[in-house]
């Protein structure tokens, strides 16, 4: 609250993103300083100028998320239920949103940057982030408890077809066949279910 009263995050927004969160970290430091009743250990004033910082820049509670490269999936259902997959395992997070009001606005956000919209005459979206992560986003009156947003996040480190035989998802005679089939300029069909590779 102190931060919207001194500082027009309108005016930030028009500013390149690195200068913007320079001015951001002064305004938040020299709050944190000004503020004597609540004193802050430096681990802390870290903690709180990089969530605030997620949450002006980024997608919030969801940024740490989106930073761990063991998460191959983000599921949202309501401010309070948040959990990723993590070596085809679901577990809960800590992360949470403060209310349905909260999530809502970060979701705006993710489809306001591919020019889409979401209301409740069209309550269900796709999209796609930087990244080139698949979104999926529901709320009111098809999302019952709250909205839901699903991420699924693509690798990093794309595989290749020397990982792809080291793992033995196939064999040395089906990479050969690929090959000349790619060589060949053949129409190749790629079929299966969700999480079997197809993108890869």
């Amino acid at each position: 609250k102190k931060l919207l009263e001194t500082l027009d995050l309108g005016v930030l927004s028009n500013l390149e993103e690195s200068r913007a969160k320079k001015e951001l970290q002064e305004a938040l430091h020299q709050l944190i300083n000004d503020d004597k009743t609540h004193p802050i250990s430096l681990e802390g004033r870290k903690r709180v100028v990089k969530q605030i910082e997620d949450e002006v820049f980024g997608l919030g509670p969801l940024e740490p998320l989106l930073h761990d490269k063991t998460v191959s999936d983000i599921l949202v259902n309501g401010p309070k239920n948040v959990y990723v997959e993590r070596h085809g395992k679901l577990e809960r997070t800590p992360h949470t949103f403060l209310d349905e009001k909260h999530l809502r606005n970060i979701i705006d956000r993710i489809v306001s940057q591919v020019g889409r919209r979401i209301d409740e005459a069209s309550p269900m979206v796709d999209a796609r982030l930087k990244d080139g992560s698949r979104v999926n986003a529901i709320i009111q009156p098809l999302a019952i408890d709250g909205a839901s947003v699903s991420i699924r996040r693509f690798a990093v480190d794309r595989l290749n077809m020397e990982n792809m035989l080291g793992f033995n998802s196939l064999s040395p005679e089906m990479a050969k066949f690929i090959e000349a089939a790619v060589k060949g300029e053949l129409n190749i069909l790629i079929s299966g279910g969700t999480g079997s590779g197809k993108t890869t």
